[in-house]
């Protein structure tokens, strides 16, 4: 209790206290000593609680009812001029049941509320463990959301909090071992009240929670051990826009003439060097001054599984510290050549150097006080949670590989799943344009690249997750729509990968972006294709254009046009006018969801291809597509779900 709340309860003629049909009352018990034999004591007698009941407007309408006549109780004592303190456990607007009187009586006469601590943050304190640090999100749940519900929210945020367990505890911890924080999680009970009970939640059995237990997710910061950083990585200069979804494939190299890996042939000289060709390591113990922002090492001191973009040959060897060799390199974030992030043998984050885990006139005044609270006592801390290192020959539990979309754009195009899923790795992998739309966490490293070496990144997130990595591979749109999905999973088909776990999440595409930007063009029947010829030669590109306007396909064209690539806009609107009228509708979107979004509608004949880049996405309307320009000035492009019969012959 607070001492506000102790001189609130003195100064108060009538002490109230909410209390199920035994009579006993939480809130009461924990102000017990302070309350006098002159009190005048107001038990308010829940009618209902986890029972059923017969009141016409069911459970709803028996709460509705008690409260109201709970508060007109309260309304005599005050109009008689005796002062109030009702009391509530925790915090009495933090899902008390203090709010019901506040809303009915606060306009009525003068209130003060005093504030109380909340369950939450006892039970953090009992556990001894920071709820949530710097930036990151603290989520406070009811166990009584739908289970999905729980999922989603869990899945989304940094820490969380569910309260009123009791009977929505499999729930709960169904929602939490689906999104994979289980074992994160702790279960408290009563904290710091007699009866406190700590433990592991899924240690916990059902049929033992009551309603005053809440779950406990800890943000990830205050479990990972911070590594030495130099600062938010720096933004790459890129040598080319990225492309709407996923990778630019004009800079794609995915395998080598064999179909394999093209990188796998570097892995292999790493491991015969005894390089443990993953993570950064190196670059995170390097002298202050010394370190890389983007998480890269300087020239001269290691270097990655993976070859350089166009050469089948490995790199000449480089020296580590410790005489170990290095294997290839890959372009670096702007374009040049430099080392992908890599460790030399030594300690995982999160263990030891020798391989352990690191362990109220005239009229009466309502006084709503909080009777709850944490006191000093034995804080049972959380266990940290360190990575295991699977060495070549070793057996501790490998990682994972979570490829993930981050939509077109920033923040607010990401799912709820994979915003978990970025909160949750330990490495984050990809493109740096890509990588600079996820917020900095403590504790996660960056591995920044180019986006020409889709294979070698693949490899070395799966290297990563060899090593007992968390990593989270990140695409732009959705990461199996000409992104980073499909290189990841071809070379975790390779043997060496075989055991390493790989999810892949969605992500809203661009096509889908720029679609709900300009309306439904997409409301029926429709192909994606990119219009790159850098993985396909261009006859198979105009093959597929004719059979997809010859069918009165919608038309999503992806990577239209770059600096190196300028005529296939034009090739494409020629091949197109072939079974298409001159003033079909052609959706030209541009950043959608950047800072430069355009978005506009042209007819097909006069679709300029000098205004399209790698960053615009074109939309070719069917013959049934229709461009309608609303009142108040917006057009709006769609196409019918329904298609016209075939005619028949007279």
């Amino acid at each position: 209790m607070t001492l506000r709340a102790v001189e609130a309860i003195a100064a108060a003629d009538v002490v109230a206290y909410h209390s199920a049909r035994h009579g006993r009352s939480i809130a009461r018990a924990i102000a017990a000593r302070h309350i006098r034999a002159d009190h005048i004591e107001e038990p308010l007698v829940y009618p209902v609680t986890t029972e059923s009941t017969d009141h016409p407007g069911g459970y709803r309408g028996a709460m509705d009812a008690f409260y109201e006549e709970a508060a007109e109780r309260l309304a005599a004592h005050l109009d008689a001029g005796r002062s109030v303190a009702v009391l509530a456990e925790g915090d009495p607007l933090f899902y008390g049941s203090y709010m019901h009187m506040h809303k009915r009586l606060a306009h009525r006469y003068p209130t003060e509320v005093v504030p109380g601590v909340t369950s939450m943050a006892a039970a953090a304190a009992r556990l001894g463990t920071p709820l949530a640090e710097g930036g990151e999100v603290l989520t406070v749940l009811p166990g009584t959301l739908p289970e999905e519900e729980l999922a989603a929210r869990l899945a989304a945020t940094d820490a969380a909090v569910v309260m009123k367990l009791g009977r929505t505890f499999p729930a709960v911890r169904r929602a939490l071992e689906r999104t994979g924080r289980l074992a994160e999680a702790h279960y408290v009970e009563r904290a710091t009240m007699p009866g406190e009970r700590t433990a592991d939640l899924s240690e916990v059995a059902a049929d033992s929670v009551p309603y005053f237990a809440v779950a406990v997710v800890p943000g990830r910061a205050g479990r990972i051990v911070p590594q030495p950083t130099a600062g938010q990585p720096a933004h790459g200069d890129t040598e080319q826009p990225p492309a709407p979804d996923g990778e630019a494939p004009d800079a794609a190299q995915e395998a080598g003439p064999s179909g394999r890996p093209a990188s796998a042939g570097a892995v292999a000289a790493a491991q015969a060097a005894d390089v443990l060709s993953v993570g950064s390591a190196a670059a995170e113990s390097a002298p202050r001054g010394q370190q890389p922002a983007d998480g890269t090492l300087p020239a001269g001191r290691t270097a990655a599984a993976g070859r350089a973009l166009g050469a089948e040959e490995q790199a000449p060897a480089d020296t580590v510290p410790g005489g170990r060799a290095a294997a290839a390199t890959l372009p670096d974030a702007g374009g040049r050549t430099a080392p992908v992030p890599a460790a030399t043998p030594g300690p995982v984050p999160g263990e030891r150097a020798d391989g352990t885990p690191p362990g109220a006139g005239g009229q009466g005044t309502p006084v709503a006080p909080v009777t709850g609270g944490a006191v000093s006592g034995r804080p049972e801390a959380a266990r940290p949670v360190a990575s295991g290192a699977e060495t070549p020959g070793g057996g501790a539990e490998l990682g994972e590989v979570v490829v993930v979309g981050t939509g077109p754009a920033g923040p607010l195009w990401l799912t709820p799943e994979s915003r978990g899923a970025l909160a949750g790795a330990e490495d984050l992998v990809g493109y740096a344009t890509y990588l600079d739309r996820v917020p900095v966490r403590p504790g996660q490293r960056r591995h920044r690249s180019d986006n020409r070496v889709e294979a070698e990144r693949a490899e070395f997130a799966l290297e990563l997750a060899r090593r007992g990595r968390r990593v989270a591979v990140v695409s732009g749109g959705d990461p199996g729509v000409f992104a980073m999905a499909t290189a990841v999973l071809e070379a975790a088909c390779e043997p060496r990968y075989a055991d390493v776990p790989v999810r892949v999440l969605p992500g809203v595409t661009a096509a889908n972006a720029a679609a709900a930007r300009a309306g439904a063009p997409l409301g029926h029947d429709y192909a994606t294709l990119s219009l790159s010829d850098r993985l396909k030669p261009w006859e198979v590109i105009a093959g597929r254009l004719r059979a997809a306007a010859a069918a009165d396909l919608v038309l999503a064209l992806y990577n239209p046009g770059s600096r190196s690539r300028t005529w296939q806009v034009a090739k494409a609107r020629e091949l197109l006018l072939e079974h298409r009228a001159p003033d079909t509708p052609v959706v030209v979107a541009r950043d959608v969801g950047g800072p430069d979004e355009r978005v506009r509608t042209v007819r097909l004949a006069d679709l300029e291809p000098a205004e399209v880049d790698m960053r615009t996405l074109l939309i070719v309307g069917s013959s049934q597509t229709r461009a309608v320009l609303r009142p108040g000035g917006d057009e709006v492009v769609w196409t019918p779900r329904r298609y016209p019969e075939p005619s028949t012959p007279a």
